[in-house]
């Protein structure tokens, strides 16, 4: 047998998307200000991993993330990867969580200050409905200003990370930029009734 036959499936998301899985495969990504959650249930030994950016008119409110309009595409980012888990056999009360991202990238070339950054109402978010859902956080890498590339292995779980310089995270940024006016411009069109 060569050895690209025993070659550990990989699969990589990007902004919007989400992924669900028995096999032992690779999840990645790259993040800027989006957020990605890597979560698995150890004893059904199934895996998933969401990429999703708050889509926000203004970027500070005085209501929480979760019961914000954005706190929609949130929960709705969740809800996919946690229903499509529990497809695959997994059980809420296994459901581990790790979370990375929620950097403020978009500052690269919006040159907003800290106090502006969407990256931190993401992190906000997540941590605010594993905390409701009582999902367990057991790792996380978020905030800073460095876009990150990260790798989920089903094999153990683990997610390595590397740090993107930020020479090479404004492309992530452009990127994220061009997601987040998509999704605000889908936020201006009637929300289907499933979202309430």
């Amino acid at each position: 047998m060569s050895p690209a036959s025993h070659a550990i499936p990989k699969h990589f998301l990007h902004p919007g998307e989400h992924y669900v899985t028995r096999e032992p495969m690779v999840l990645s990504t790259l993040l800027g200000s989006c957020v990605s959650v890597c979560l698995f249930d150890p004893v059904a030994r199934v895996m998933g991993m969401n990429h999703f950016l708050l889509p926000m008119h203004h970027f500070v409110r005085r209501e929480p993330v979760l019961a914000s309009d954005a706190g929609r595409y949130g929960l709705w980012a969740m809800e996919l990867i946690i229903n499509g888990m529990f497809n695959l056999g997994a059980r809420r009360e296994h459901l581990r969580a790790k979370v990375f991202g929620g950097a403020n990238v978009l500052a690269l070339i919006h040159h907003l200050p800290e106090r502006f950054n969407i990256g931190t109402s993401n992190v906000q978010f997540v941590r605010h409905f594993l905390e409701r859902d009582q999902i367990p956080l057991v790792a996380e890498d978020l905030g800073g200003d460095q876009a990150r590339q990260i790798h989920f292995h089903g094999a153990d779980f683990s997610v390595y990370v590397r740090r993107v310089p930020k020479r090479s995270a404004e492309q992530i940024a452009i990127d994220e930029e061009a997601y987040w006016q998509r999704t605000l411009r889908d936020q201006e069109r009637p929300v289907p009734a499933e979202f309430f």
